[in-house]
């Protein structure tokens, strides 16, 4: 059970096949030849057995057979027949090469798979490969090199295509998957996998569509947190876009809205071909990304200031020598050598120039990696340099970049560059973008580490409020709020708004603005009216009682002869804005396919459209997230000191934001919302006028809210939070954990004994290794859940004051089985804690969740020797069994 569940489909002790012979002198079907030659040139060290299903043998004898996987590769009508066998052999995987299934068979596939609890990877695909396993399970082409890349691909043909690249660019992969648009198991599944598996260090995707926002995001920031993830997303445009959802049979969505996903997911995108391959040659370098500034060294000013300008294009820094390495450094050089910005070496620089630069620029702090740039010279030997900077990669610990320009003349260099593991690009743009990728990977971690709950600290919203206004409007089979409406939403959730009342006369009108003070603005207020201004339906500044009468009889008029079926309310009357240096901005909802709610956020007022400034967030936000999509938008750069005017309030406008975000996390209802104009100034920020568009809540939120199944970020489960007393005195917090836990989780492991140690993890480990701690500590809340019991105690630090620490003493854990019906548990509590009532009160607390998410039944492994955990087990309620597949275990059960 500690296995990962797709373990027999891609590292299986044992195979069949399910492939026809050949009669005397008849060819088998291209893609079963392809797969037997495949499967059979390699070495797999496990069990492999070829199956006719026509021809070998009966039922009985097959049953004698077991295999972890089973892969089919028949013509289509025999296709089902051999996916039942399979289930009869008790195979756990089934991976279906034949092409030509159509949909319908396909989900009659699918059906059998789900039904017999085997997991699915095809048909219609070209399979996988494993080299570390010398498996190859595809009709891709040879066995690839063994490395750490992964590329998981939802094109055949772009599949064939990278490793054809690889086998001359000395790439490397742990794993190859091509996936098929009928798939059971998916790119989520996929993801999961290899967030777990040891031998990928880095993974890059070329995805075309989705099929689950939730499980994708999940399975994403899953991998993106233990390694680095780069995707190529097909679809940019309209037409691309609607060729990509023809392709894969899955959802593409909103392309800016896709880009903002995977920065918060902690991956890294690709725009090109080209791109893919740079990032993959830069990640099957195990480089690891560590900032922006990139130093290049060159022999020729050309392609360095060339390095330089594409640097600044895509907002990188150039990384410049600190005075004491040019001092250093200088000496070292040519007499014509220049160390200002470039590190340019002149015309005369040989092997030993090069490599006392690049020496100097990789030690130096103020520098993140290093590009190096040959130009073929008349006395210059490419070589020798190539081979000076080889020799340094051992001790280089930043990314180190290679670009030797030309052709014919540098081709060896480039063969030993890529031999010794430096990404060798032919032109600096390349070579400066690739290094682009690994910054961008390095800034969207810090997204990735963002896990905000659903309600800020702010002060609590009237959520119950708010519903109320949107099943009223619900009520009347309405979906478009007046303005008072989306008011009084926006007021429930504390945001700012101008002092507004609806005139249903113009006499009223007139009373009303007399008492508010003038200037007024006067609106239109009718609910089949979207955009007032199309209309003529605003006025603004009105000065005195008579203008106001006078303009609230011509809107009306105007309005029901631009608009003659239009239902109209009256106007509303509303005090005008003060600020004359205000800044417009617009706040905003859209809902994407596949993605969901998304906050927008931009310039506003009457033009905007045309200005056309947009930068999107998926919820839910924190500070943190709101003043990086403050930062995105255009509209940012006039919102500090300009022209003139004094910097707003950016705290009022963020809190804006957390507002907004509130509001989509707690309202499922919203579809789509324009907060617009936001008057923002140095004293705050008001909003001016909103629309909303409301529907019916998804199902799966419209019943249980709480889950939040609208988002594809869960929040974090801050009402999961409890504080409880503490056997023998004190109390301690049971919490969900969250990424700022990591090093105190290794505390924790790092203080059990030995035995404890071993009992958790039926290991010698002293530490958990990067990977797992990052596994651990960042989680998606939805399909996992971990709660840690937390303690504070106060010490002394160096300077004799008296601080607070927290400390973690014990972890409980539960993973949703592929089933989802039931989990796996898994406890441990610090060796000074035990016998304080943690662990019971740790299990009760994630059985609680467990149940609460509607999992059916809780189990998990417990060695047969850990006497004291199976006592508690037992005093739970557990009941306690032999495990068949190893005697060492028990299995215990728990139903919910």
């Amino acid at each position: 059970m500690d296995k990962h569940y797709l373990t027999a489909l891609f590292s299986p002790d044992s195979i069949v096949v399910f492939a026809p012979h050949s009669a005397e002198g008849a060819p088998l079907p291209a893609h079963t030849q392809a797969l037997q030659d495949a499967i059979k040139a390699q070495h797999f060290t496990g069990s492999l057995r070829f199956i006719d299903i026509h021809t070998t043998g009966t039922l009985a004898d097959l049953a004698q057979t077991k295999a972890d996987l089973a892969i089919i590769a028949l013509d289509a009508a025999d296709v089902g027949a051999a996916l039942e066998l399979a289930a009869r052999l008790n195979c756990k995987a089934a991976l279906v090469i034949s092409s030509g299934i159509s949909a319908d068979q396909a989900l009659q596939l699918r059906k059998v798979a789900l039904r017999e609890g085997i997991h699915l990877l095809g048909p219609n695909c070209q399979g996988f490969q494993r080299p570390p396993l010398q498996l190859n399970a595809s009709v891709s082409g040879p066995l690839a090199r063994t490395g750490s890349l992964a590329l998981v691909s939802q094109s055949g043909s772009l599949t064939a295509s990278m490793l054809d690249w690889a086998r001359n660019n000395a790439v490397g992969f742990s794993t190859v998957v091509s996936l098929g648009p009928n798939t059971v198991v998916d790119m989520a599944d996929v993801l999961d996998f290899l967030a777990n598996d040891g031998k990928t260090h880095s993974i890059i995707v070329y995805l075309e569509g989705i099929s689950n926002a939730r499980r994708f995001m999940s399975a994403l920031r899953s991998a993106a947190n233990a390694k680095p993830v780069v995707v190529l997303k097909a679809g940019r445009k309209p037409a691309g876009n609607q060729a990509a959802q023809t392709h894969s049979g899955a959802i593409v969505g909103s392309d800016d809205v896709f880009d903002a996903a995977l920065r918060r997911a902690g991956a890294v995108r690709v725009r090109s071909f080209v791109e893919l391959f740079s990032a993959a040659k830069c990640l099957a370098s195990r480089y690891r990304p560590v900032g922006r500034r990139l130093a290049i060294v060159t022999n020729g000013g050309g392609p360095g200031v060339l390095a330089a300008d594409w640097v600044n294009e895509i907002k990188l820094e150039l990384g410049r020598l600190s005075p004491e390495s040019v001092q250093a450094l200088r000496p070292q050089l040519p007499a014509l050598a220049s160390l200002t910005d470039l590190i340019d070496l002149s015309e005369d620089a040989s092997p030993e120039h090069f490599s006392a630069a690049v020496t100097a620029a990789s030690k130096d702090r103020q520098i993140d990696g290093v590009l190096v740039i040959c130009s073929p010279k008349v006395g210059v030997d490419a070589l020798a340099i190539a081979q000076a900077v080889a020799l340094l990669k051992p001790q280089i610990g930043k990314p180190l970049l290679a670009c030797w320009m030309g052709d014919n003349q540098v081709v060896p260099a480039r063969g030993l560059l890529n031999e010794a593991s430096i990404p060798s690009f032919r032109t600096p743009e390349a070579a400066v973008g690739a290094f682009g990728n690994l910054s961008a990977f390095y800034q969207n971690q810090q997204l990735l580490q963002q896990t905000p709950p659903p309600l800020s600290t702010l002060a609590k919203p009237d959520i119950e409020g708010a519903r109320l206004v949107i099943e009223s409007v619900l009520s009347e089979r309405r979906k478009v709020l007046t303005e008072m409406e989306s008011k009084t939403l926006l007021s429930a959730f504390h945001i700012p708004v101008t002092h507004t009342v609806l005139a249903r006369s113009a006499n009223e009108a007139m009373m009303t603005a007399t008492q508010m003070g003038f200037p007024v603005a006067l609106k239109i207020d009718s609910p089949d009216i979207t955009h007032k201004s199309d209309v003529q339906g605003v006025v603004l500044n009105l000065m005195s009682a008579v203008s106001v009468r006078d303009a609230y009889n011509d809107m009306l008029e105007r309005v029901a002869r631009l608009q003659p079926k239009a239902r109209i309310n009256g106007a509303t009357v509303q005090k005008m804005a003060r600020s004359r240096r205000g800044r417009e901005i617009c706040i905003g909802l859209l809902t994407d396919d596949p993605f969901g709610p998304v906050v927008t956020f931009g310039a506003g007022g009457t033009m905007i459209e045309l200005i056309d400034d947009r930068a999107v967030e998926l919820p839910p936000l924190n500070q943190f997230l709101a003043r990086r999509l403050i930062d995105r938008s255009r509209v940012a750069e006039t919102l500090g000191d300009w022209r003139g005017a004094s910097a707003v309030n950016q705290e009022a406008l963020e809190q804006v934001l957390l507002r907004v975000s509130e509001m989509v996390c707690e309202l499922p209802q919203l579809r789509e919302m324009d907060i617009n104009p936001i008057i923002v100034d140095q004293d705050g920020a008001v909003a001016v006028d909103a629309r909303i568009v409301i529907d019916s809540a998804p199902q799966a939120a419209s019943g249980r809210q709480s889950n939040y199944q609208h988002l594809a970020i869960l929040p974090y489960p801050a009402r999961y939070e409890q504080v409880l007393p503490l056997r023998g005195g004190g109390e301690y917090t049971v919490r969900p954990i969250h990424p700022d836990d990591a090093q105190m989780l290794q505390e924790l492991v790092h203080g059990l004994s030995q035995e404890s140690r071993y009992f958790r993890f039926v290991s010698s480990m002293t530490e958990l290794p990067p990977s797992m701690l990052a596994r651990f500590t960042l989680i998606d809340y939805d399909r996992e859940m971990a709660l840690v019991a937390v303690v504070k105690h106060r010490s002394l630090n160096d300077q004799g004051e008296v601080q607070e620490r927290e400390r973690i003493v014990g972890v409980s854990r539960y993973i949703t089985n592929p089933d989802q019906t039931s989990c796996e548990f898994s406890l441990v509590v610090a060796d000074d804690f035990n016998g304080k009532g943690l662990g019971s009160r740790l299990m009760e607390a994630i059985m609680d969740v467990a149940r609460e998410k509607g999992l059916a039944e809780i189990d998990g492994l417990v060695l047969a020797n850990n006497q004291p955990m199976l006592k508690l087990m037992r005093s739970l309620g557990f009941s306690v069994k032999a495990f068949p597949e190893d005697p060492e275990f028990k299995l215990v059960t728990h139903a919910l």
